[in-house]
């Protein structure tokens, strides 16, 4: 994925491959922001540092002060966590680490279980503060990354940079008059491309269970409920106005229709980051989809602006 004529700035971030195109080379104060400001994400929400404020969070239970990002996050969280019933929730941290996906990367599951908390017995947030009544694992990787590109993105526009694709590894991000065109990749076969999107001044996100996978069947996408990972679909792309709310769908997409989806979603996550205020509480989600199932079927959104190969 390149935009003609354009500049590349890669790097590893939050244990991912990143990239940034843009038309001329970013400054190094540009870069300096960027690299900071991942770092101050990586440092709230990462279960893997012992230095976070997730790992605080999971020692000792109390009313924890999020930083000024957390409400998109968290709201979004709540919005997908209602729609599915339970299944997608930030609560499964804990059960990731006993299925082996932990800070060790031991990837070596525990002999025995536990169970993901529900959200109603384990914490409450009222839009500023989480109140945790035991030690909850936060793990964000459901909307956590896409968030990232949009806090990313939102750097380059404050620096007067409008035309740019922001690739996290999966999560894209695209400004400009050009539009990209995105394979999607069949999850069975890395080599192949079950279709073609052409995307412009939107986001898309890719979730598929071949990724960050690892013994019997074991795979990152949890589902909350069971608390075991998700097996009839195995591949979903999600298209929407911001990278979180693209992020979030495309993990959502792997335990419910995209009808239930068809709904209010929190209004900061879905405003561009260029947008300077919110004064409603939600805003209508405008998205497109594509997900594949375990039995090779593929659905899709009527409306899809690309072109499917099966």
């Amino acid at each position: 994925m390149t935009q003609p004529d354009s500049a590349v700035y890669r790097f590893d971030a939050i244990g991912a491959p990143w990239r940034i195109d843009t038309a001329e080379p970013l400054s190094a104060n540009i870069v300096q922001a960027i690299n900071a400001r991942i770092d101050e994400f990586d440092r709230t929400y990462s279960r893997f540092r012992p230095d976070s404020l997730v790992t605080r969070i999971n020692t000792t239970p109390g009313v924890w002060t999020l930083p000024a990002d957390a409400p998109a996050l968290l709201n979004l969280y709540r919005w997908l966590y209602e729609r599915t019933d339970g299944a997608v929730s930030p609560l499964v941290g804990e059960r990731m680490e006993n299925l082996g996906y932990d800070s060790a990367y031991s990837l070596t599951p525990r002999t025995t279980s536990v169970r993901v908390p529900s959200w109603d017995d384990a914490i409450s947030w009222d839009g500023e503060t989480l109140t945790t009544v035991r030690p909850v694992l936060l793990d964000v990787g459901a909307a956590g990354k896409g968030y990232l590109v949009d806090i990313v993105a939102g750097i380059l526009l404050d620096h007067g940079i409008g035309s740019f694709v922001v690739d996290a590894s999966g999560d894209l991000l695209h400004r400009g008059d050009a539009p990209l065109s995105v394979a999607l990749e069949d999850p069975r076969d890395a080599t192949r491309a079950i279709g073609v999107y052409e995307l412009q001044n939107a986001a898309l996100c890719a979730s598929a269970s071949n990724r960050r996978a690892w013994g019997n069947g074991l795979h990152h996408i949890i589902d909350g409920i069971t608390g075991v990972p998700t097996a009839s679909v195995i591949a979903a792309w999600a298209i929407a106005p911001t990278t979180l709310v693209a992020d979030g769908l495309a993990t959502g997409l792997f335990f419910r229709g995209a009808a239930v989806f068809a709904a209010d979603a929190p209004a900061e996550a879905v405003a561009d980051p260029s947008t300077s205020s919110i004064s409603t509480s939600t805003a209508t989600t405008d998205f497109q989809y594509v997900r594949m199932f375990a039995t090779g079927s593929v659905e899709y959104s009527r409306n899809l602006n690309g072109e499917m190969f099966t």
